[in-house]
């Protein structure tokens, strides 16, 4: 027999080796109910041995993070632990049973693994578990394609859906006329049954939407051989859809209400148009903003002079100073894509100015400009002089454009 003293320094040396029940789970200690549940469910699912068929240490992590999801999922054994640590629990204080001397009575295990469990025998436990209240309908969704203005400046476009609408043979009852559904027998018109299952836990309670009802809680004997059951038929709809100013590539217009049909007097879905804004061969778009280019010839970007500037918003006359360098960025403010939010409020338009280089100058033009050159820099000649020995910068008297003295 182990002296009392002897047992209780073991059990505080065990205390002191465990892992903190925070950091076991990787939370705050600040972590709502909520956070613990996603914290353990994805811990859980990760080492539960049905995963990991004879893996010792993914066992092992399991049940470390069982207890401590145990204690801190319960409110009276979480504050008992926040204040003493793991020395609350010396001697089975945590509770009997279970693991490490823990259970989980006041533990919210069902859901948590109900989601594993279904995983593991094909599909989710929760997406399988129903209730025949009300669901709203499903989405719609379905794209239009604008051009760059149309979706600078807004649109009105018409689409054609194919959307379900009750059935008017038997209004939306999915039964024979003269005849009506039936409660189902098997849940009771809950649309739910409850199934039990043996987990390393022992018993776990889960839910499934009833295999008879499909989760309706109905029993369609003489189904209507307009909609075979369903309720509803597929009908053609047109929709006048206002698109708006400053929309952007990949941006939905939401018709609210217009999608398909809820379930048990649920709401309807939504319609979801997405927008395809085509390519413009002079314009690209950067949230507000147009980026393009223009071509300037080399004697206005030398002398000075005006060039046309496609925008928008029309063509506009932009005066380009004398001296303008290639590549040169302008702005023309105001001149971009509204906002979605505010249309009178519009981003700005960036011109970069391309000085062009003449490809086909008449002899003329070229003599014209070697003379140019000669009362200028005399580039032509640059590499002629350092070849010879001249020095590269040699001082002359410097001529005008046509043979005059400065």
């Amino acid at each position: 027999m182990v002296p009392l003293t002897n047992r209780k320094g073991k059990n505080k040396e065990m205390a002191e080796t465990k892992r903190d029940y925070y950091e076991v789970l990787g939370v705050p200690k600040d972590a709502d109910e909520a956070a613990l549940k996603k914290a353990y469910r994805v811990l859980a699912k990760k080492y539960h041995p049905d995963a990991n068929p004879g893996d010792k240490e993914a066992e092992a992590k399991f049940k470390e993070a069982s207890e401590a999801y145990s204690v801190l999922s319960d409110p009276e054994k979480r504050r008992k632990y926040d204040q003493f640590g793991h020395a609350a629990f010396e001697g089975g204080a945590g509770g009997a049973g279970g693991y490490g001397g823990f259970d989980f009575n006041g533990a919210d295990m069902g859901d948590i693994f109900g989601d594993i469990f279904g995983d593991f025998f094909g599909g989710s436990g929760r997406s399988r578990s129903a209730n025949n209240g009300p669901m709203k309908g499903q989405n719609v969704r379905v794209s239009v394609h604008l051009t760059f203005e149309e979706a600078c400046f807004g649109t009105e476009k018409e689409i054609e859906l194919n959307i379900k609408e009750d059935c008017a043979k038997c209004h939306g009852t999915g039964a024979k006329p003269g005849t009506q559904p039936e409660t189902c027998s098997k849940c009771g018109g809950k649309g739910q049954v409850v199934f039990t299952q043996q987990s390393f836990f022992g018993t776990v309670r889960n839910v499934q939407a009833c295999p008879d009802c499909g989760g309706t809680g109905k029993i369609i004997k003489e189904k209507c051989t307009d909609c075979h059951g369903s309720g509803f038929v597929p009908m053609k709809k047109r929709f006048a859809v206002t698109i708006p100013a400053g929309i952007d590539n990949g941006q939905c217009k939401r018709l609210a209400g217009q999608g398909e049909p809820g379930i048990n007097g649920g709401s309807r879905g939504d319609v979801l148009v997405e927008v395809i804004v085509g390519q413009h061969p002079i314009f690209q778009r950067q949230d507000t903003n147009i980026y393009s280019t223009v071509p300037v010839s080399f004697a206005v970007a030398a002398l000075g002079g005006e060039v046309v500037i496609d925008t928008v918003d029309g063509k506009v006359i932009y005066d380009v100073k004398a001296g303008t360098q290639t590549d040169t960025r302008v702005r023309l403010k105001g001149k971009g894509v509204p906002s979605l939010r505010n249309k009178d409020l519009r981003g700005d338009h960036y011109v970069t100015l391309v000085v062009q280089t003449p490809e086909h100058l008449s002899a003329e033009a070229k003599e014209l400009l070697r003379k140019f050159d000669e009362a200028t820099e005399d580039s032509l000649h640059a590499a002629e002089r350092i070849n010879s020995g001249e020095a590269p910068h040699k001082e002359k008297k410097k001529r005008g454009f046509f043979n005059k003295d400065k």
